[in-house]
């Protein structure tokens, strides 16, 4: 059975960064309350210049490097991002013509905080029915151009940054073993953009009345995402005849520390299971997930045969997981 191997990874991120304390200075917020919250301590900010396709080709140049393929031998290329560099092109199609991949078809995912469980969903079956043997999948975001930096509520919790993999065909027994994707429409106004699409165009009303921030009803969006991340999870393992014991390594999506400390209590996690960055990088939406594995192969947390689980869960609203034997 041919199957997608992840064969390389790499993340990066701006190099301005902005802590709790420097938070404190612009609204009316301490380190103590955004820690006790969310268990975020800094986030990475970009500067001017610098887009999702910055960080983007940058993660991707660091997995092709890990995996030994060049540019041109990928086949395909989708971003997950809801932060492009425009509405269009795709910013996929931007990082395909800053490696140079010019054999790649290149195409962007909207699917919030899930967008790289969907992008490595497709990914996978793509290479499962033979029409791709070498893809890239990139969760990138600017997030800080989206933020309402007045409102002590979201502006604490995101960060910018990007995550990439290579996935590689392969006929030997590891690789991803399945992925699961859901979404259901109907809590689309917990969490959104008001403004900057075709219901609320930008123009001056728009930013009069701040619609091209997000929004997010964190309460609600909390009490979802527990509960959803949790039944993906168990629904991989069900999938797969594996147990709970049978993880090495679970990688959520690094939204909140209450959030993965509540999945991983649900679940019945050891703190030896969990990888958790959220303090070092804040909610990266897309690229938490990858960003996060990156962290944890260069770190030495995974090893070959090892089990590993993606969870992640979004606007949309979006969920779900993927199980991979390394």
């Amino acid at each position: 059975m041919v199957r997608a191997r992840i064969t390389g990874t790499g993340s990066s991120f701006p190099d301005k960064t902005l802590t709790n304390a420097d938070l404190e200075k612009m609204v009316d917020t301490t380190d103590e309350w955004i820690t006790t919250r969310t268990g975020i301590k800094t986030r990475h900010i970009a500067v001017e210049g610098e887009y999702t396709s910055t960080f983007a080709t940058r993660a991707a140049e660091k997995a092709l490097e890990m995996a030994g393929v060049a540019a041109h031998e990928i086949d395909l290329i989708i971003v997950g991002t809801i932060t492009p560099d425009f509405p269009f092109p795709a910013t996929a199609c931007l990082v395909q013509d800053n490696l140079k991949a010019v054999n790649a078809v290149a195409f962007d995912i909207s699917a919030a905080c899930s967008g790289f469980v969907y992008g490595l969903s497709l990914a996978d079956k793509h290479i499962r029915s033979g029409t791709t043997k070498r893809a890239l999948v990139i969760g990138a975001e600017v997030l800080s151009r989206v933020v309402d930096w007045t409102d002590r509520n979201t502006c604490c919790l995101f960060g910018d940054g990007a995550g990439a993999v290579v996935l590689e065909a392969t006929e030997e027994g590891r690789g991803i073993l399945s992925t699961h994707i859901h979404s259901d429409g109907s809590y689309w106004q917990l969490l959104h953009q008001p403004g900057a699409g075709s219901r609320n165009p930008a123009v001056q009303k728009t930013l009069d009345e701040k619609l091209v921030y997000l929004s997010m009803q964190g309460n609600e969006v909390f009490k979802l995402a527990v509960r959803a991340m949790e039944e993906a999870a168990h629904e991989a393992l069900t999938a797969n005849g594996l147990q709970v014991s049978d993880i090495n390594l679970f990688i959520s999506h690094q939204a909140n520390r209450r959030i993965i400390d509540a999945i991983g209590k649900r679940l019945g996690l050891g703190e030896d299971q969990v990888f958790i960055n959220v303090h070092s990088h804040g909610n990266t939406s897309a690229a938490s997930i990858p960003i996060a594995l990156d962290e944890a192969v260069r770190g030495g947390r995974v090893s070959d045969g090892d089990i590993v689980v993606f969870d992640a869960f979004g606007g949309g609203l979006t969920w779900g997981s993927a199980l991979v034997r390394w």
